[in-house]
């Protein structure tokens, strides 16, 4: 067993929906800051925020970034209204909705969250497929990522790959932040490149940057399987925040101008070039796995 393969993520949410308390201050009222949360998984996030909250102020509309160490943390932090929305990956999403039941609201995503995938990757002179997995090793990022552990297992289980068979090697390198460093992923090529694992399961988008950046971890590598699309990360707030709130949020987020220099560095930085409004569609498969492998109730 890989010494990182026994760490559990803190991902598991409580039973008890969480209801909006009678006569309290709702979210995004007029006169004080909207409240946005992020994780600090880099950084470069706290660029990206301070470019971005700039641009909302000179737009008429006031937001302040609260950073957090983790999505468990963030999550909370919007279930308890400390923050008016949450920039989240598809994972808290769906432990945040599960809480609210299914009432949490998407304003948001980048162009490359509508249609996410994952791919797997092996060896460039070995003739494999999934089926080929009972009996030999498969590596996986973070158990807490959706594209490098979660997804991934459920689309093989759909397609008949007896998991009970196949031996998992865990990278939990970067717990609590779902996956957003890419460290358990670089790692997950390096375990195929060493022949430590007959085929590995990363993020297409993660695969196609360390390609494109000629990183050592893709040398002798290649894809042979590919996940349906589904959706990744989206703002999520709860179902109080204000319509006024909500629709200025809205308009100003699809406003941003990739072609406008003041905006390309952090549009860069946030790897969007065009924000999206976002919807529901795409995160019943992972609200589908999260439930079969025990992250939510």
């Amino acid at each position: 067993m890989h010494p990182l393969a026994d760490h559990r993520t803190q991902l598991k949410v409580s039973r008890s929906p969480v209801r909006a308390q009678k006569g309290t201050l709702k979210l995004g009222t007029p006169g004080r800051p909207l409240l946005v949360g992020a994780v600090a998984y880099h950084p470069r996030v706290v660029t990206v925020w301070e470019g971005f909250s700039e641009y909302f102020r000179r737009r008429g509309l006031a937001v302040e970034y609260v950073l957090f160490a983790n999505y468990e943390r963030l999550v909370a932090a919007l279930l308890e209204g400390v923050v008016d929305l949450g920039w989240n990956t598809n994972t808290a999403f769906v432990a945040a909705d599960a809480r609210l039941e299914g009432s949490a609201v998407i304003l948001g995503m980048r162009d490359v969250d509508a249609a996410y995938a994952t791919v797997m990757v092996a060896r460039a002179g070995d003739t494999v497929s999934p089926r080929d997995l009972p009996g030999a090793v498969l590596a996986l990022g973070s158990r807490d990522s959706g594209h490098a552990a979660i997804l991934p297992l459920h689309y093989l289980a759909k397609e008949g790959v007896d998991l009970d068979r196949v031996s998992l090697l865990r990278f939990d390198t970067d717990l609590g932040k779902h996956g957003d460093t890419g460290d358990s992923e670089r790692r997950v090529l390096q375990a195929v490149a060493a022949n430590e694992a007959l085929m590995g399961a990363v993020g297409d988008a993660t695969w196609v940057a360390l390609k494109a950046e000629g990183r050592r971890e893709t040398e002798g590598l290649k894809v042979i399987w590919r996940s349906p699309t589904y959706n990744h990360c989206c703002f999520t707030g709860r179902p109080e925040l204000v319509e006024q709130a909500r629709e200025q949020w809205l308009e100003l987020l699809l406003d941003m101008d990739y072609n406008d220099p003041e905006l390309r560095h952090y549009m860069d930085l946030e790897g969007v070039k065009r924000w999206l409004p976002g919807d529901r569609h795409g995160y019943e498969d992972l609200a589908e796995a999260m439930g079969i492998q025990g992250y939510l109730p």
